[in-house]
């Protein structure tokens, strides 16, 4: 009787898991924290239908949707026009959460540091190659830094959090917008690369000497230290939920959802902040499958926005939250 109990019991999980519905997704590695809460969240409230998130890098998130090969795509950087003339449908951009991008590094004792942005980008640029160089120990006073060189990290994959990141390096500087310019991927001047957030934050914590740029919860949840960053009105200002929500307070929000939002003009707002996106067919082919999707967005951008902050994400604000509800009420199954 017990043998026979299990074999049911077995036979009953089976069925249930061949019932699910899957929904397959990739991209952006910035919202990949917050986005498998919320997968595994919405799995209690509806069991028939499991999300596969693979995080891939924004730039891989875009081909995916591109190709329709995932049932939506993740990317911190907006579509190009021109890439977004490749699409076979008409591609909705439904905004997420907002987040940062810091400058983490691996330094003795883990100082904290401030620095503005022509200092970040003479040190991406190749520039800036020692830690005690003048521009970095004018701007922190009673910091001991070494004399050891400087080893630059950036990311190697197509990345949005490479796009926040030299989207606000070509903000402050005319030089690096002429030499390297804003995208996905860029041509990096100098540095070593490493797959995804957790390639970089993996190769900044075991190198010592080593700076880079990760979203703000790769660099708390491996213990990273990150700078202040001066902002557009010359504050030196931390990442976190509030200096990233008055960054996102100035952002003007066009009707299609491609925005920018770095060096903004507020007070305290963090300059290297930026939205996050799932990438969508307003055509759903699978209209089953566009039925689910459009239940979890509807959820996501109501109940999901709660759990944002917990993970050092800014939800939408009120009246961005009721124009993104609007905007999916237009997708079609």
């Amino acid at each position: 009787m017990r043998n026979l109990c299990f074999i049911l019991c077995a036979l009953g999980l089976a069925a249930n898991a061949a019932a699910q519905m899957l929904i397959n997704g990739a991209g952006a590695t910035f919202p990949y924290p917050i986005y498998s809460k919320w997968f595994d969240e919405y799995a209690k409230i509806d069991p028939s239908v499991r999300f596969n998130y693979q995080s891939i890098g924004s730039g891989g998130g875009q081909k995916q949707i591109l190709a329709r090969t995932v049932d939506f795509g993740a990317s911190d950087g907006p579509m190009s026009d021109e890439n977004l003339a490749k699409a076979t449908g008409k591609l909705l951009h439904i905004p997420t959460v907002a987040g940062a991008d810091v400058l983490t590094y691996n330094l003795p004792d883990h100082p904290k540091l401030k620095l503005d942005g022509p200092t970040i980008v003479d040190i991406f640029l190749g520039k800036i190659t020692r830690w005690n160089d003048p521009k970095i120990q004018a701007q922190n006073h009673g910091v001991q830094l070494p004399s050891s060189d400087i080893i630059v990290v950036h990311r190697s994959d197509g990345s949005g959090t490479t796009y926040i990141w030299v989207d606000y390096l070509s903000s402050v500087s005319k030089e690096w917008e002429a030499r390297v310019g804003r995208g996905t991927s860029v041509r990096w001047p100098v540095g070593l690369g490493g797959k995804g957030n957790e390639g970089v934050a993996g190769q900044v914590k075991q190198l010592p000497g080593t700076v880079g740029y990760v979203e703000l919860a790769y660099a708390k949840q491996n213990k990273l230290p990150y700078a202040d960053v001066k902002n557009a009105s010359g504050n030196y200002v931390a990442p976190g939920i509030e200096s990233i929500t008055e960054a996102l307070a100035t952002a003007k929000i066009p009707d299609d959802f491609r925005f920018s939002m770095v060096n903004p003009p507020g007070e305290r707002a963090y300059p290297i902040s930026g939205a996050t996106w799932l990438l969508v067919y307003e055509e759903q082919k699978d209209a089953a499958k566009g039925k689910k999707l459009v239940e979890f967005l509807n959820w996501a951008a109501t109940q999901g926005e709660a759990m944002a902050a917990a993970l050092d994400y800014a939800p939408l604000p009120e009246n961005v939250q009721k124009r993104v509800l609007e905007r999916i009420k237009s997708i079609r199954y």
